[in-house]
């Protein structure tokens, strides 16, 4: 037994034999007290049922003696405790009466539910037990041994556990520290019970995130809540965070932390110096998190991880990526990345062997490729070099090139992907049959053509958001990569080349871009020269109304609607008579570019597909990536097409 045992909530007057004699009233009059104790506790033998009784007894010298001695005794361990508390402990209690005054708890808010643009829930809460230890609650050092010994065989725990915890958060004594997190029911249950009994210990609650598994892919995109590390702790605690509490982690769950959690209240009320709540002082209620709405389609996101899956099976691939966004706003439909994870796992703790697995697959399940990724573009490219080719005056739409199979300057060797070349060749049929020759001339020049230069290649590339992040509401955004004379000259030691303009110019060499940057590129050709920043949350209630906002589309700069309308003629030829012919049978007209870039060594090339539809008023800018997948009609078109059918079937307004 602990000196520091809360007391009994039972009446300390309950005068109980059998049950039968009822409650002793603290109020009660001398008279009434008299006839309680006579009509019942002393009512035995022959007076018993009988009335009351007299309470005049007969006490013989030798019960007298005896009486005496007990009482001396018993004065004489009262007056021995009395000095133990007041010398030997008196400057603890002296500190703990310090303390007797008034605490600050946080009320915290229920966290934002998460769901789809139609309404679905992705992600909501559920109550979960937490049992916490105040370290200035706790006994001294020689009852705690024991209490700790108790505590940890509760939990299935050490009591090193506890010490270490306690030595780890010894600068925040009046801290709840939480040592057994999402406790199962029937623990909870017992610790309710024995809690009582474990001084500085409590059994609380807080909500636990719960996920939905309908699409897994939406794990990258919706990240996971998790505990508090002691950094974290440091970082947010100014912000009214506790120890106990759940964080956003990555994902919107981490980006839009502050709407979901809402605004703490506060929960002021006095305690004894055992840190138990004696009375309620003030109260300030918290404001609710905000629920928030995506743009994304939870039903489009599942169907394109679906055949995604099915087309990195068929062609013997492991890895890819989908955007699909509004040309119109940045609103995205769909943010596919495979593989995937459960988020659920990391939830409710995952286990050092799973997430060392999850991290050591080659393959980075972890990783949100669709934003986060870099690859060259291949051919995906080039209708950006098209355009500032058109705006530079350096071709008009009626110049042609004779493509014969590539270009060769001294003893280097530029080839087309087709041999023999592709004979006369215009902008429009350069884009449409991805003719290589026509533009390494319109990028680095040739003969008595002064093409763009790798200046200007990156210039217009800029324009279109290539080398610069985004701005989409989601954390880890990679910003790609556009090279330039001065980075090789000083991480490669070499100087720039013109080779390295012609491979530039066709989306290879050192150029990198991710699909979400290649999807705004091509958005700004769908809706006629206006970049749009994405988004994935559409809207938010409550307080997060106020503050969610969306920028509005702006016009790049200098725009030359003339050449912005030629490049999107050669796009739509691309699916009327070029290399993606299979999508002209769709219920809606669309335009495109395919795209096969090259990869290190002899591993097979990245199949790309970027395109838009429907071409007279654009819903959708898709852009597909097979990592490793071979030939773009092989892979990445066939899955566009499945893609787009099922937007103009159901999710085209």
């Amino acid at each position: 037994m602990f000196p520091f045992r809360r007391p009994s909530s039972h009446n300390l007057f309950r005068l109980q034999q059998d049950g039968r004699f009822g409650t002793l009233d603290g109020d009660m009059t001398e008279t009434e007290l008299e006839s309680f104790v006579a009509g019942g506790l002393f009512a035995r033998g022959r007076h018993q049922g009988r009335g009351p009784v007299p309470l005049t007894i007969s006490i013989s010298r030798k019960r007298l003696r005896m009486g005496i001695g007990i009482v001396l005794a018993v004065a004489a361990l009262f007056i021995g405790r009395s000095a133990h508390l007041q010398i030997i402990r008196g400057e603890h209690f002296t500190v703990l009466s310090s303390q007797n005054k008034e605490r600050v708890e946080l009320v915290l808010p229920s966290r934002g539910l998460i769901s789809d643009s139609e309404g679905t829930p992705l992600a909501w809460n559920e109550p979960a037990f937490v049992l916490t230890m105040t370290a200035v609650d706790l006994p001294l050092s020689e009852e705690r041994d024991t209490l700790f010994a108790r505590v940890a065989n509760l939990i299935g725990a050490q009591p090193t556990d506890l010490d270490l915890l306690l030595s780890q958060y010894a600068a925040r004594p009046y801290d709840a520290i939480p040592i057994a997190d999402d406790l199962p029911y029937e623990s909870a249950i017992r610790l309710a019970i024995e809690v009582s009994d474990l001084p500085g210990f409590s059994l609380t609650t807080r909500t636990k995130r719960i996920y939905s598994s309908s699409a897994p892919s939406l794990s990258h995109l919706l990240g996971y809540t998790g505990s508090l590390s002691v950094a974290d702790f440091e970082e947010y605690e100014g912000e009214g965070y506790r120890l106990i509490d759940s964080i956003g982690k990555v994902g919107i769950e981490r980006e839009h932390e502050s709407l979901l959690r809402g605004i703490p209240g506060k929960l002021v009320y006095e305690v004894d110096a055992l840190g138990r709540k004696l009375s309620i002082l003030g109260k300030e209620d918290p404001t609710e998190g905000s629920n928030l709405t995506l743009t994304v389609n939870a039903d489009f996101q599942k169907y394109i991880e679906t055949q995604l899956q099915a087309t990195l099976d068929r062609v013997g691939a492991s890895r890819g990526s989908v955007v699909a966004l509004d040309p119109r706003t940045g609103a995205v439909h769909a943010l596919v990345s495979l593989p995937t994870y459960d988020v659920n796992e990391f939830s409710e703790g995952i286990s050092t062997d799973r997430y060392a697995a999850l991290t050591q697959d080659e393959d980075q399940p972890l990783f949100f490729r669709a934003i986060s990724g870099e690859f060259p573009s291949g051919s995906t490219f080039k209708p950006v070099v098209a355009y500032a080719a058109l705006a530079e005056g350096i071709v008009s739409e009626h110049t042609s090139f004779v493509s014969s199979g590539g270009l060769r300057i001294g003893q280097w060797f530029f080839p087309d992907w087709k041999a023999g070349g592709h004979g006369v060749t215009d902008i429009r049929k350069a884009l449409s049959e991805s003719v290589n020759t026509y533009f390494y001339i319109i990028g680095g020049g040739f003969d008595t053509v002064t093409g763009l230069g790798v200046e200007r290649i990156v210039d217009y590339a800029e324009r279109f958001g290539f080398g610069s992040l985004t701005g989409i509401d989601v954390p880890s955004e990679a910003d790609g990569f556009l090279p330039s004379k001065e980075w090789k000259q000083d991480v490669k030691g070499e100087r720039w080349y013109v080779g390295d303009t012609y491979h530039l110019a066709i989306g290879q060499g050192d150029f990198l871009t991710t699909p979400l940057q290649m999807a705004v590129a091509t958005g700004v050709i769908a809706n006629g020269g206006k970049k749009v920043t994405p988004y994935v949350v559409g809207s938010a209630d409550g307080f997060g109304e106020q503050i969610l906002q969306h920028a509005p589309p702006t016009d790049i700069d200098g725009l030359d609607s003339y050449a912005l309308s030629i490049v999107r003629q050669g796009m739509r030829q691309t699916v009327t008579q070029g290399s993606a012919r299979s999508l002209s049978t769709l219920s809606e007209t669309v335009a495109g570019k395919t795209g096969t870039a090259q990869t290190p060594g002899d591993r097979p090339y990245h199949s790309w597909f970027t395109g838009f539809g429907p071409y007279e008023d654009p819903s959708i800018a898709l852009v597909v990536l097979i990592e490793e997948g071979g030939e773009s009609n092989d892979a990445a078109v066939p899955l566009a097409r499945q893609i787009l059918d099922w937007w103009f079937l159901y999710g085209d307004e």
